[in-house]
């Protein structure tokens, strides 16, 4: 069987780091896309590392010319894409929105949005060019597009707004057996969720803890859904810590 050929975004920490070690351990060769090539290229080695097959390409997913010379890089040196995890994403300073400052807001729509978009559009063309055709795009969604925290409101719309790519990508999708899920995920610990443990504002205006779970969590259920035959798809899934505030938050 032809190796699989995986491209994720945000991938030099986090959350996209550990989907990249699950991805090469299910024997994914992985592409990992970030706007700094250092902390890419460490994660690549210490993934390289553990003998899976990475590579990083340096790319911020908001400049389409640098969008398009990433999937021209991925066509010429591999010839197929068969998985898009969009995982890069950015948040805006906690405030109220009347004090957010526009510029900070596009920023947020330029990454979340506009780079899951650019990603999307150039996976969907070689997905339905390549042969065998067809593919897989998973989208980093959030449980804050559903129950959002105070003072998001650019992550949280951003994050509404990939739930509407996902089922379009999905729907026109379909007759290019190109399957397109969403993966919504709360309290994976990462160093963005690190303060929550100490504390963060909730909706009542306290201030609480919340628990985190194992980020690795989360690369082995985007590694379950990534694996899936083509006739099947995870449409959405939440992978949360368990005893967070969400079901029933605020």
């Amino acid at each position: 069987m032809a190796t699989r050929i995986a491209l994720v975004t945000g991938g030099s920490s986090g959350i996209g780091k550990a989907c990249a070690q699950a991805l090469a351990y299910q024997g994914f060769h992985v592409i990992l896309c970030g706007r700094r090539r250092l902390p890419l290229e460490q994660a690549a080695l210490e993934i390289s590392a553990d003998g899976g097959g990475v590579e990083a390409v340096a790319c911020d997913v908001s400049r389409p010319v640098e969008v398009e010379s990433l999937f021209t890089t991925i066509e010429e040196r591999h010839g197929r894409l068969d998985l898009l995890f969009n995982n890069a994403g950015i948040s805006a300073p906690a405030v109220l929105m009347d004090e957010l400052p526009v510029e900070e807001w596009l920023r947020v729509v330029e990454i979340n949005l506009t780079g899951a978009f650019l990603c999307t559009r150039a996976a969907f063309s070689l997905m339905r060019r390549q042969k065998p055709r067809g593919g897989r795009i998973i989208n980093n969604g959030s449980v804050s597009a559903h129950a959002p925290r105070p003072f998001s409101a650019p992550y949280t719309a951003t994050k509404h707004a990939i739930t509407g790519l996902t089922k379009s990508t999905s729907l026109d999708g379909r007759a290019f057996d190109i399957a397109c899920g969403q993966i919504d995920i709360g309290n994976a610990a990462t160093d963005m969720v690190k303060p929550m443990q100490a504390g963060i504002l909730q909706a009542n205006g306290s201030l609480a803890a919340e628990p985190a779970f194992d980020v690795g969590r989360v690369g082995e259920a985007v590694a379950f859904m990534a694996k899936l035959p083509l006739d099947a798809n995870v449409q959405f899934m939440t992978i949360m810590a368990t005893k967070m505030p969400y079901i029933g938050r605020g």
